[in-house]
């Protein structure tokens, strides 16, 4: 069985999103109802050397974009990394949903073997496309979007673990 590098991308950005925003709006549904500002989420964290609430939600809408344009050989949209509520973080994830439905499955072949390099403080790594999507940005992508999920949980927020997950079968 194969799968192409849209199979194992797009969809499953998508799915994460899509619970990432319903456990934010857990998060606000909660914050509310226990006389809680919602928007102090934004700023919480594990532990002090981590990115907040904020920072995890950016991240992974930014691994989400670099990996389907890098994958692609399109440009990835920038967003400004200024979110300062839940409902700027709501709409930064409904940002990088719709540029992600705007690459059409197609785009992706070939992507398996593209030559993608990153670079960082340390240097430049070298991968191919089926390692860079199995080895960074895949794995990238659902730590943050779990740090954000334990970020939540961490402040009493009632998510488990199928709200991470999300319904089956869709």
């Amino acid at each position: 069985m194969t799968f192409s590098a849209y199979e194992v991308s797009v969809p499953l950005f998508l799915r994460g999103f899509a619970n990432l925003s319903a456990n934010l709006e857990k998060g606000r549904a909660f914050a509310t109802a226990n006389g809680i500002d919602p928007d102090e989420l934004v700023e919480a964290r594990l532990i002090a050397d981590m990115l907040p609430l904020s920072g995890q939600v950016q991240r992974a809408s930014d691994t989400a974009k670099a990996c389907a344009a890098r994958l692609t050989g399109i440009a990835a949209p920038s967003f400004p990394d200024e979110e300062k509520t839940l409902a700027e973080l709501e709409a930064r994830i409904a940002k990088t949903v719709d540029f992600l439905k705007t690459v059409p499955p197609e785009a992706f072949e070939g992507a398996e073997a593209r030559p993608i390099t990153l670079k960082s403080r340390g240097g430049e790594t070298h991968f191919v496309g089926r390692d860079y999507l199995f080895q960074h940005a895949l794995p990238n992508f659902y730590f943050h979007a779990a740090t954000a999920y334990d970020i939540l949980r961490m402040r009493g927020v009632p998510v488990g673990k199928q709200d991470f997950l999300g319904p089956f079968g869709q």
